[in-house]
């Protein structure tokens, strides 16, 4: 019996629609036996960065040959490319509008097509659902065995972009963002373990973490160890300060989101490090 890759939707398509059904349906019915996997249709409404984010945590602990579809896509109907990835062991088939930076960012060897070979389209294609048009046949047939080289020619100027990253405002101050909140309203920051050492240690040095007007000086290695309500930062499974609460939404307690600063200040002026500097 012939391998048949396993398909994952990324999207901010939500569950209140008709889309994320009508687009299995479309892969479904050229690929009857499909493995569909939902990674998340609940990516903020026209956000590339987040679906980047969301895209980039999940993507490796799925099996070699695993076809990913990404569609954050508010350039629907324009000119913008639809794209074909292939890396070492995955695919990705997305809008060529900066959704997949995060996994250029990780992928040392990869290859990027631009989509034009229409006859593997539904005919005719909607100026507003290209994911149903477009995108569900492409990841389909290539699910089928056609090779990546039959859909289009290579490309090296496709979109991408970087995420921000934090900064050094002082000897003693490094500056981040938050970039996400999730569903328990932790705030993920965009402050990876490597760019504050110490803050993650054992026993850090004195030190406070200023977002708002409020100023946080715990760390924990663990959600239960606040108290219920306290603010805390923690090292999220995503590799980066969260600021949480214990049965609670940090979010919420301190009146932040997306976008809000974060600046962690530090006594010991060495112990701010950044990739930055």
């Amino acid at each position: 019996m012939a391998y048949s890759p396993i398909i994952t939707l990324t999207t901010d398509f939500g569950h209140n629609d008709h889309f994320v059904g009508t687009i299995k349906g479309v892969i479904l019915e050229i690929v009857p036996d499909a493995k569909i996997v939902d990674i998340c249709h609940s990516v903020q409404a026209f956000d590339v960065l987040d679906g980047a984010l969301t895209i980039s945590q999940a993507y490796s602990y799925f099996p070699s040959g695993t076809i990913h579809m990404v569609i954050v896509d508010p350039g629907v109907g324009t000119a913008r490319r639809p794209i074909l990835v292939t890396s070492e062991r995955h695919f990705f088939v997305a809008p060529d509008n900066g959704v997949l930076s995060l996994i250029y960012d990780r992928e040392e060897r990869l290859s990027v097509r631009h989509v034009t070979a229409d006859h593997y389209f539904l005919q005719p294609v909607s100026n507003t659902f290209h994911a149903r048009d477009v995108f569900a046949p492409i990841v389909a047939y290539l699910s089928k065995g056609v090779d990546p080289s039959r859909f289009g020619a290579e490309i090296d100027d496709y979109v991408r972009f970087s995420a921000p990253k934090p900064q050094p405002a002082d000897d003693q101050t490094l500056r981040g963002v938050v970039l996400k909140v999730d569903r328990f309203g932790n705030l993920i920051t965009n402050i990876a373990a490597q760019d504050a050492p110490a803050l993650f240690q054992a026993q850090p040095p004195h030190f406070k973490i200023i977002i708002g007007n409020r100023e946080i000086t715990q760390m924990y290695s663990a959600y239960s160890q606040g108290a219920p309500g306290e603010v805390f930062g923690i090292l999220g499974s995503m590799g980066f300060l969260e600021i949480a609460a214990n049965r609670a939404a940090a979010a919420q307690v301190l009146g932040a989101g997306k976008g809000s600063d974060v600046n962690i200040i530090v006594e010991d002026a060495a112990a701010v490090a950044t990739s930055n500097k």
